[in-house]
């Protein structure tokens, strides 16, 4: 073998004197094959096969690979033990006097290396599956039928929290969702507290379906969206009548130039670009971009959400008017990415509750009159809120959201004033209905007897005497006594309680940001991209374009457009002679 390549090999001090026109394999249309030169050698056969000769750069080196086909004796393949007859070497043939690589006979080892004693690293069955396996992972990702999948679960398990009622104890759930009868023959409420469905956005199974999806829509942007404008983006010049003509609308132009064509187009709107005869045109790239958009804003609201149910705190709390709480005492943790601030050490103390009523004696509104004191004792904010009028400082929103009947002053036979704590009554109905007892007689006397009260709202206090019937009425700070079984008693103050509700919610910006980019990225979504291309064949013009959406307009604006390219016009001989 070693033999046979030298004899090749040999050909090489002659190779300037051989009359072989050599041309480049890149264009096959010019491509002419070499022709067979026969030379003797110690080979029973040996020649130079019809082949390309290439040119390749080897640090700044030009060589001339050929091929050259070798045909061993019977002798020396019995010797060779059986191997094909032909073998295909390639020889690069450097232009410039350099030594020639030494020749190694087959299977034996260059005094320079040494034999690998093992496979490469990147040949190791393991290293090609880890290589493989992100573009498998994200195949499976970004399958449509996969992400349609998971919103549609997302969904479900949205309407299984509007339907379950959250957040509340466990004694609820039992009640709720009894053991002895379960829905649909199997729910009861040791689903909804093993699987978290009464904290449903906080659960494990809702924030993994969030997290798939996610995924999806970052493997679907990766994938798909981003190619899909890195293409759009790149000027395609196409440079035959026939290509352009194959587009989804095409039309040839008689007599017209491709600069005329190209200014009424910048008119249009549309980004135009020449290349000698060619011309390419787009506008609308926007809304390529747009589904991008769109999945950002999905990915912003998705992670506001999470925030919000893992790194909320919130709590609520019922408190007479005239006294204080501190935050951090109320407020509770919604997941563990909860982080307490220095605003939880606030002291807020409530300064007035009051009612407004319709004229029918409904409660229209009820406010409460805040002030939020620091460490220091120092007044850092007053707010009077209201429903639907918070209270925001340092991350932290206090919400107007109930009220309730604290405690009744009056005067007993001129003496007090005394504050009797007035406590709900259970009825049936919306309507609340508070009361209070004022003991009547001596403290020994084996039948505790009293006067009654009863209460709605603030607004008026219904008494009853010690056998139950009724006295009258009586508004708070109307200063008219009324006498009741030989006790004379003056109503001063009806005492309200408000009742807040305190939340932190570091996720809200988030999901207000992404809603918006939604509502945005969704309207420019429905943008056309629309690419024209045009080529100058004489004095023909061939126009074709398409577009991925507007279907039915794009012909018809196109059309318009084409209209007002102006015809090339001849000078008449009598104008030329007349010129000349």
């Amino acid at each position: 073998m070693a033999s046979a390549i030298r004899s090749c090999l040999a050909i090489t001090s002659h190779f300037k004197t051989l009359s072989i026109h050599t041309q480049s394999c890149s264009s096959q249309s010019h491509l002419r094959p070499l022709e067979s030169f026969k030379f003797s050698s110690n080979l029973s056969h040996s020649s130079f096969s019809k082949a390309c000769v290439k040119f390749t750069t080897i640090r700044s080196l030009h060589f001339r690979a050929i091929t050259c086909k070798l045909k061993i004796s019977g002798r020396q393949q019995e010797a060779e033990g059986n191997k094909p007859s032909s073998i295909s070497k390639n020889i690069l043939i450097s232009d410039q006097q350099t030594p020639a690589p030494p020749l190694v006979e087959d299977g034996a080892t260059p005094e320079s290396e040494e034999a690998p004693s093992s496979r490469s690293f990147n040949e190791w069955p393991v290293v090609g599956l880890l290589k493989r396996l992100p573009r498998r992972v994200l195949a499976i990702l970004s399958n449509l039928p996969l992400a349609i999948g998971e919103m549609f679960f997302v969904a479900v398990l949205m309407a299984l929290a509007t339907v379950i009622d959250q957040e509340e104890n466990l004694d609820y759930y039992i009640q709720k969702y009894p053991e002895d009868h379960p829905i649909l023959g199997f729910f009861n409420w040791r689903w909804v507290v093993t699987l978290g469905f009464d904290h449903m956005f906080s659960s494990p199974i809702f924030l993994g379906a969030l997290a798939l999806l996610a995924a999806s829509l970052m493997a679907c942007t990766y994938t798909t969206q981003i190619p899909m404008v890195k293409v759009a983006r790149r000027w395609s010049f196409l440079q035959s009548a026939e290509a352009i003509s194959k587009q989804e609308f095409s039309e040839k132009l008689q007599r017209a130039s491709i600069q005329d064509l190209g200014i009424i187009l910048m008119g249009a709107g549309y980004e135009v670009f020449l290349k000698g005869p060619c011309l390419y045109a787009f506008k609308g790239l926007a809304g390529r971009f747009a589904p991008i958009g769109v999945h950002l804003a999905m990915l912003l609201i998705m992670v506001g959400g999470t925030l919000s149910a893992t790194g909320s705190f919130k709590g609520s709390v019922t408190v007479p008017q005239g006294l204080n709480f501190v935050m951090g005492d109320v407020l509770s943790p919604g997941g563990f990415l909860s982080t307490p601030t220095e605003a939880f050490n606030t002291e807020v103390h409530v300064n007035k509750f009051s009612m407004d009523y319709y004229d029918s004696g409904e409660v229209r509104q009820f406010r409460s009159d805040l002030s939020l004191y620091d460490l220091d004792g120092k007044e850092v904010l007053r707010k009077t809120i209201s429903v639907n009028d918070p209270l925001r400082y340092g991350g932290i929103t206090i919400y107007q959201t109930d009220w309730s009947f604290s405690a009744l002053q009056i005067l007993k036979d001129d003496e007090g004033p005394f504050n009797l704590a007035m406590a709900p009554l259970q009825i049936n109905g919306d309507k609340k209905l508070y009361g209070t007892f004022l003991p009547v007689g001596g403290a020994d006397s084996p039948k505790v007897k009293g006067i009654s009260m009863l209460a709605r709202d603030l607004q008026s206090i219904v008494l009853y005497d010690q056998e139950g019937k009724f006295v009258g009425v009586r508004r708070p700070n109307s200063n008219l006594p009324i006498e009741i079984d030989g006790t004379k008693i003056v109503i001063l103050d009806a005492i309200g309680s408000t009742g807040l509700q305190l939340k932190t919610d570091p996720g809200v910006p988030i999901v207000y940001a992404g809603f918006g980019a939604l509502m945005l990225t969704t309207c420019v979504s429905f943008l056309s991209h629309s690419q024209i291309w045009a080529l100058q064949d004489g004095t023909m013009v061939v126009v074709g374009g398409k577009t991925n959406r507007a279907k039915v307009e794009f012909p018809n604006e196109l059309n318009r457009l084409l209209d007002r390219v102006p015809e090339l016009v001849e000078p008449s001989r009598k104008q030329f002679e007349s010129s000349g």
